[in-house]
């Protein structure tokens, strides 16, 4: 057995463990999902109502906007579950466990994965409870979803070292939300970029989650007819600069992730 396939094994036993603690708390599935629902009905009936998108309704504009922050904030779980760990001396455990060092983090990732795939399902759901509808292909629409799974994905790579990096998981959600908030928001998420003001337009336009926002968007066939065409060339070509992002996001935090667990586990 090579030392990526036991990596890969350990980290579905790890994965395994963190859905079963779903299972047995599940609390934190239904709090998880409750607040997407309430962006989605906060933004459709209430915020919403003073935001007009020419050509298409807000509620159909919002919609991958609201997929985006929530999987972003899903993300966030897995530098929390990470932290929490840490400050409860279970990866002290698994040290004395003949597993690969990597897996802790690979099976928490993917967990956390499987943890947004629900939440997307569900908020689909609500979505379309609200007037969002899919105007695209069945095909072009899976590949919406599945991009921005793949956002989140790499994005938990970077939760992941700001969790191992802190003392408590109390730090942590202080720190992400500092992260998360300016990322979430000077985005086209909710409004166009066009609408910003003149630096922050030019933030936005280059902000990764523009980049899937405006993928999901175009796969998902909500983008407004006769908008025009974006001046920023990730928003001219949203999937390819979304799979840019997560090969650099991937690239650049899973080796520091597992520096920063070996870093962690033997202090």
């Amino acid at each position: 057995m090579t030392a990526a396939t036991k990596a890969i094994g350990d980290g579905m036993v790890n994965a395994k463990r963190n859905l079963i603690k779903i299972k047995r708390v599940p609390d934190l599935l239904v709090f998880s999902t409750l607040s997407p629902i309430m962006f989605v009905l906060l933004f459709a009936y209430v915020l919403g109502s003073g935001i007009k998108i020419p050509g298409t309704s807000y509620r159909e504009f919002l919609m991958a906007g609201i997929f985006g922050q929530t999987v972003i904030f899903g993300a966030t779980i897995t530098g929390s579950g990470l932290a929490q760990d840490l400050q409860r001396g279970i990866v002290d455990r698994f040290r004395s466990l003949p597993m690969a060092q990597s897996a802790v983090l690979v099976g928490r990732t993917t967990s956390d994965l499987a943890n947004n795939v629900i939440v997307i399902v569900v908020m689909s759901i609500t979505g379309l409870i609200v007037g969002w509808r899919i105007r695209s292909s069945f095909g072009e629409a899976l590949a919406g979803f599945a991009l921005l799974l793949l956002f989140a994905y790499a994005l938990s790579w970077a939760m992941a070292v700001i969790g191992l990096a802190v003392r408590s998981p109390e730090v942590f959600n202080n720190a992400s939300f500092i992260a998360v908030f300016p990322l979430t928001f000077i985005a086209n998420t909710f409004v166009l970029t066009s609408t910003l003001p003149g630096p922050l337009k030019v933030v936005a336009e280059w902000n990764p989650v523009s980049a899937v926002v405006q993928a999901a968007r175009e796969l998902f066939g909500n983008v407004p007819p006769g908008s025009p065409k974006p001046s920023a060339l990730p928003l001219q070509h949203p999937v390819i600069a979304t799979l840019a992002w997560c090969a650099v996001i991937l690239a650049i935090f899973v080796p520091l992730a597992i520096r920063r667990y070996k870093k962690a586990v033997s202090r």
